[in-house]
């Protein structure tokens, strides 16, 4: 029980670390409310669970090519850029969206799924510790316990995004519009300043800096 309790807890400290990920559903939040922002969770862990697949099958030298990751540093600056502008440039309509039923729920869904299949941060997360994970588990137990712990690992995920999805959400009925809004710039700069170094990372690879 306790070894499964940690693997629980590591699942939660992958998700929990601030990033593109939690800044996208904070927005959306406390603009779209609970749904909105889960399904931007739920769509990063898809993501997520494709790569824990890459490394389980152990074809991940391929995303390590000159060419993918200078792709994914590319392909993930646009999504999070464009993710941020749409953020600030709409980060003044809160109020009449705070109670919008319009906003797509596939649109959210891929939002986070996109953000997360293409950073290569996401890969080299899961490649460092999701692989160090199984090379030790493989070695101590057999593949009915690997399957078992991964899937503990997975619920740590999932309740971190249902977390992060009713935290978000509840901002909004308790904080003034004035609140909301400045949050959701800060989110929106927050994903500019990772798209911006995402794209950075792409110029370096580019050009040998």
């Amino acid at each position: 029980m306790s070894v499964l309790f940690s693997y629980f807890v590591l699942g939660i400290s992958l998700a929990a670390p601030i990033g593109p990920i939690n800044a996208a559903q904070i927005d959306k939040g406390i603009k779209n409310g609970f749904l909105h922002s889960w399904l931007i969770g739920i769509g990063s862990i898809v993501a997520d669970f494709i790569y824990m697949l890459v490394v389980y099958l152990g074809v991940v030298n391929f995303l390590h090519t000159p060419f993918m990751k200078t792709f994914l540093w590319i392909f993930g600056a646009f999504i999070l850029l464009y993710t941020g502008i749409e953020s600030l440039l709409n980060s003044g309509k809160i109020q009449q969206v705070r109670d919008s039923k319009d906003a797509s729920y596939l649109k959210t869904f891929l939002t986070g799924f996109l953000m997360s299949i293409s950073s290569p941060l996401t890969i080299l997360f899961w490649l460092g510790i999701y692989g160090s994970v199984l090379a030790e588990t493989v070695n101590a137990y057999d593949h009915k316990h690997l399957i078992i712990y991964s899937a503990t690992m997975f619920a740590g995920l999932l309740v971190w995004d249902v977390s992060m999805a009713a935290l978000s959400s509840s901002f909004r009925r308790f904080l003034t519009n004035k609140l909301l809004i400045f949050i959701s710039l800060l989110s929106g700069f927050s994903l500019i300043g990772f798209g911006v170094y995402f794209g950075w990372q792409a110029i370096k690879i580019l050009f040998h800096l």
